[in-house]
């Protein structure tokens, strides 16, 4: 039988202390064999399905899932797995690369917010505004590129004050009906390696590595810090921070389904319910095709 998952052992509290080389990047298989991971997933998915359905049915909240990890962490595989028995007529998927021109003459968050999901869908970001206190922090010169004014670009409180911009944007949305989770999918320096040189051996998958991965593999502890100072400012009670541990895929697979599908039951949505008035005109309705009929 597979182990009880405890999303709670991966979720960060508010206000705690983070030291990722404390938190591990592997736990024991939460699964009996592949095959038995697959099933597993596969009901799990089957759940999230079912729920996503009265999301949009009952069309008061929305989730927004956001995915930050370093190189090779699997976000784009688990995003795939885990999200494959949701409906696409209510999911969203947005994956953030560099910005544009148009991007940089706005605030730091205004990109994403365009992406925000509508009430009653599930919105999925694949990296996130979370990249302005992450890459941006490790390579400061991208400041010089945002057009910021002086005062701003002079701002030695900068980080925190980007930290709190994004506490007050995800506690707007969580009062206005939006749940938030947060992933960092956590890879070994190690793993990252093998990783990297099966995406050199693998023709299909040649595309997937450039030198510049390589290249940001020299600022990994520099990436570690700013990961640490991200998740300790960030992870609220209403918008929480998952540490997943990202060695093994299944593991993470298993460990992000429970973590959604536990939100998407909290919401206790359901279908809207018919009243009397609604009722007698379907009565109606269904005598009008009965009369169709003959």
């Amino acid at each position: 039988m597979p182990a009880k998952i405890n999303i709670h052992d991966f979720r960060v509290r508010e206000g705690s202390r983070v030291h990722l080389d404390k938190l591990p990047t592997r736990v024991k298989d939460l699964y009996d064999s592949k095959k038995d991971a697959e099933l597993v997933l596969a009901r799990q998915i089957a759940r999230m399905g079912a729920e996503q359905s009265k999301l949009y049915a009952h069309d008061r909240y929305s989730l927004l899932l956001i995915f930050q990890a370093m190189d090779a962490a699997g976000k784009d595989g688990a995003i795939k797995h885990v999200m494959s028995g949701v409906n696409p007529q209510g999911c969203q998927v947005y994956s953030f690369k560099h910005p544009s021109a148009e991007d940089l003459d706005h605030d730091f968050l205004w990109r994403t917010t365009r992406c925000l999901p509508e009430r009653g869908r599930i919105g999925i970001f694949n990296r996130s505004y979370y990249e302005e206190v992450l890459i941006v922090r490790v390579h400061k010169e991208i400041l010089r590129g945002q057009s910021l004014p002086p005062e701003s670009f002079a701002d030695k409180h900068i980080w925190k004050h980007r930290y709190q911009s994004i506490r007050d944007l995800e506690t707007h949305l969580h009062r206005n009906g939006t749940r938030i989770l947060k992933f960092f999918l956590h890879i070994s320096k190690e793993e990252q390696r093998k990783r990297f040189l099966a995406r050199v051996d693998d023709p299909e998958k040649n595309w997937k590595f450039s030198r510049a991965d390589l290249e940001e593999r020299k600022y990994w502890d520099d990436y570690m810090r700013a990961y640490e100072a991200c998740i300790e400012n960030t992870s609220t009670d209403r918008a929480p921070w998952f540490v997943i541990p990202a060695d093994d895929k299944e593991n993470a697979r298993l460990i992000l389904s429970e973590a959604i599908l536990e939100t998407l039951k909290s919401l206790q949505t359901e279908y809207p319910k018919a009243d009397g008035a609604r009722k007698r005109e379907l009565a109606e309705i269904r005598g009008l095709l009965e009369k169709k009929r003959s």
